[in-house]
């Protein structure tokens, strides 16, 4: 009877996989085929360096402004949670006993299932008036409005994926270290640290690719004008720009299949990002591994 338990346990994970690998193969053959009536007739009109203007009267389909305005506000928001969720995790793991611990990681974890529009609204009525008011901006909506909101969002990731991984080098190493008298500082900074940097590299790549495809809360503040992005002045992603632009595009028009090639630039932008990400994984994953042996 077990066996038979097995047997269909691994039947129903087996068919659970192959239909999350169809439909990512459906959702990548649609986007392509919506878009190659744009990219037969000229690929090369979305990288031309030109503004995007699909409804002028020489239209003008470039995503140049788009690409930069997305890689800026996610490197922009990666590059101010890695510190405080790195910081948080050590602080969590070194300084908190571990049922406080826990407790705090769970209420952290509940930012990661708080909806993007919540934080978009809460952005929009409180981050960007209050950049306003104290830049004296004329507008609060801009990349470093939009990467401060992404950064709030990809902290639990950070702390939530960096905690596990100090734990671990902690079971390995730092019991020992703190046990011959080492200090604390010291087992974070040449212990733990250069232990987890495989992890925190690794983190870093995915949270990176979730910024990239968030869409509503960023669309909120970052004041959507489709031009190269300056930390102080409004831009808009891809993302944004598909959410905002496919309701009005006309059915299968220039500027209906564009919106299309910009998606699959996205979605290859992101595969670029998990590939890295996964190689990363496994690199450092058999070094890890060969210190357990050891």
């Amino acid at each position: 009877m077990k066996r038979f338990g097995d047997r269909v346990f691994h039947g129903i994970a087996a068919a659970g996989a192959a239909i999350s690998a169809l439909l990512v193969l459906f959702v990548l053959f649609y986007i392509v085929k919506e878009s190659m009536p744009f990219l037969s007739a000229g690929a090369g009109r979305l990288f031309d360096g030109k503004s995007w203007s699909p409804l002028a009267p020489e239209p003008s389909f470039s995503i140049v402004p788009m690409i930069a305005a997305t890689a800026a506000v996610s490197l922009l928001a990666v590059v101010m949670a890695l510190p405080v969720g790195l910081g948080c995790a050590f602080f969590l793991s070194f300084c908190v006993s571990e049922k406080p611990a826990k407790t705090a990681l769970a209420f952290i974890d509940m930012l990661a299932g708080v909806p993007s529009v919540i934080f978009g609204f809460v952005g929009l009525a409180v981050l960007v008036k209050w950049m306003e008011k104290t830049l004296d901006m004329a507008t609060g909506e801009s990349v470093l409005a939009g990467g401060i909101l992404l950064a709030v969002m990809l902290l639990p990731y950070f702390v939530t994926g960096c905690y596990e991984t100090i734990e671990k080098g902690k079971e390995l190493y730092g019991n020992a270290s703190l046990s011959l008298g080492v200090s604390s500082w010291y087992t974070m900074r040449h212990v733990i640290l250069p232990f987890s940097k495989g992890s925190i590299a690794v983190n870093t790549l995915l949270a990176l690719g979730r910024a990239m495809g968030e869409t509503m809360a960023v669309m909120m503040v970052m004041g959507n004008s489709p031009v190269f992005p300056k930390l102080l002045g409004r831009s808009e992603t891809i993302p944004s720009l598909i959410a905002l632009e496919m309701g009005t595009a006309s059915y299968k028009s220039d500027h209906y299949a564009a919106l299309y090639s910009a998606a699959l630039v996205l979605m290859g932008m992101l595969l670029v990002i998990q590939i890295t990400a996964r190689i990363l994984e496994i690199r450092f994953g058999r070094k890890e591994n060969s210190h357990e042996a050891k």
